[in-house]
């Protein structure tokens, strides 16, 4: 596997030089969203699940990304590769099991609430790192 395959799913070379908007929208949301839970008497458990899974897989994600550019810098392309792979399967499960467990034992409502919320989140996570990307190509040529 190339090193630009690799580097490029460093999310932070792109990012590093966005504006704070750009590289933690997904984050923005989450903040922006608990006022709107509340105002709208929304389900605050499904906010609760879906913003502690939401942050746990951010956390997981950051470090897989630091034990990846730290194995590139040393030459393990293979550590790098298998934190990054690790993470992404990770990360799926550490959001979808909670909003799983969450409908099926507490609520519909309260799964539906996360489920709504995590999907979001994800979409926005997407199209911010792709405009980043756009925006800020330097960091994946590096």
């Amino acid at each position: 596997m190339s090193s630009f395959a690799l580097d490029g799913s460093d999310a932070s070379s792109v990012a590093g030089g966005a504006p704070l908007a750009l590289r933690y929208p997904d984050m923005i949301l989450l903040a922006v969203a608990l006022p709107v839970f509340v105002l709208a008497d929304l389900p605050l458990l499904g906010y609760a699940v879906a913003a502690v899974a939401w942050v746990v897989q951010h956390v997981v994600f950051t470090v897989a990304r630091r034990r990846a550019t730290t194995a590139l810098r040393e030459g393990d392309r293979r550590v790098a590769l298998g934190s990054i792979a690790v993470a992404t399967v990770l990360r799926l499960w550490i959001v979808t099991a909670p909003i799983l467990a969450v409908g099926l034992i507490a609520d519909r409502e309260d799964g539906l609430a996360a489920a709504i919320l995590s999907v979001i989140l994800v979409t926005v996570h997407l199209a911010a790192t792709a405009a980043a990307r756009l925006l800020h190509p330097e960091g994946a040529t590096s």
